[in-house]
């Protein structure tokens, strides 16, 4: 993407596994500002769960960690098993992942064979349901926080019945508000970029954080922000209870997030 795009300020707002397809959001430029906003941000799986052996990656890319058995699932076992994988609870992320250990990757230590241990970690899974079945697989959709791993249940869930089981197939649908209806492939984007219509491709960042409330400014306000000065927001054009907001220009650019530090009162914290 920094080929495609010209440039070298590109990040991304959550990392996809080797495995797995779909969504992964791009910031390019000042947009880059934002990714901190998006650490926590709700995603939506669909994934192949796999039983019968277990993994040291808690998926197919990795080594068997248990002789292979055969097993078939069953549809009412699998649901009341899921049960415990709603709602909020700590979850121990898989050794191969990108949480940090001492500063350095969990990934890069077991690849050179570190022993690593991670302390779980509270994650919320808002939705979780069973697409279908069919001999030693189970397709599975989950709506879940920021930093839940869908290998970690696959994995738990093979542990619990006994059998072992790691992820099969993986695809994110949807990560915070960017969907996969909005994605594009790479071929695509290079062909965009080549008919220098790449912008076609971009979200406004104004259209970003679509829960953060908008407040427009004028040009004085603007350069109040721009000097690090707070900036107000009419309490009939914002929510009152609102932590962060947008400051727009009456272009619709956006100029700033401001973050409360009185009743409708904002603090610049990101400055466009």
């Amino acid at each position: 993407m920094r080929r495609i795009a010209k440039t070298k300020k590109i990040g991304h707002l959550g990392t996809l596994d080797p495995i797995a397809t779909g969504v992964l959001p791009l910031v390019i430029g000042r947009a880059t500002r934002l990714a901190q906003f998006y650490t926590r941000s709700p995603k939506i799986y669909e994934g192949v769960i796999r039983f019968g052996w277990s993994t040291d990656t808690y998926d197919r890319a990795g080594e068997p960690t248990s002789e292979a058995i055969e097993y078939t699932v069953d549809a009412a076992t699998l649901e009341a098993m899921l049960e415990r994988y709603r709602g909020e609870f700590l979850q121990t992320p898989p050794p191969v992942s990108a949480k940090k250990v001492d500063g350095r990757r969990a990934y890069t230590l077991a690849r050179q064979a570190i022993a690593v241990e991670l302390e779980p970690v509270p994650v919320h899974v808002f939705e979780l349901s069973v697409l279908e079945t069919g001999g030693a697989t189970a397709r599975l959709r989950v709506h879940c926080s920021g930093g839940t791993y869908m290998r970690s249940i696959a994995h738990d869930l093979g542990q619990t019945l006994g059998c072992g089981a790691h992820l099969q197939e993986l695809r994110r649908v949807a990560s915070g508000e960017f969907e996969l209806e909005q994605a594009r492939t790479i071929a695509q984007l290079e062909s965009l970029a080549a008919d220098e219509r790449l912008i076609d491709a971009l979200v406004p960042t104004s259209k970003m954080l679509p829960g953060f409330p908008s407040v427009f400014v004028d040009d004085l306000t603007l350069n109040q922000i721009r000097n690090g000065r707070n900036f107000p927001a009419s309490p009939f054009r914002s929510q009152p209870a609102s932590r962060r907001v947008k400051a727009v220009t009456r272009e619709g650019e956006l100029a700033a997030i401001g973050e409360a530090v009185l009743p409708n009162l904002y603090h610049p914290i990101v400055v466009m």
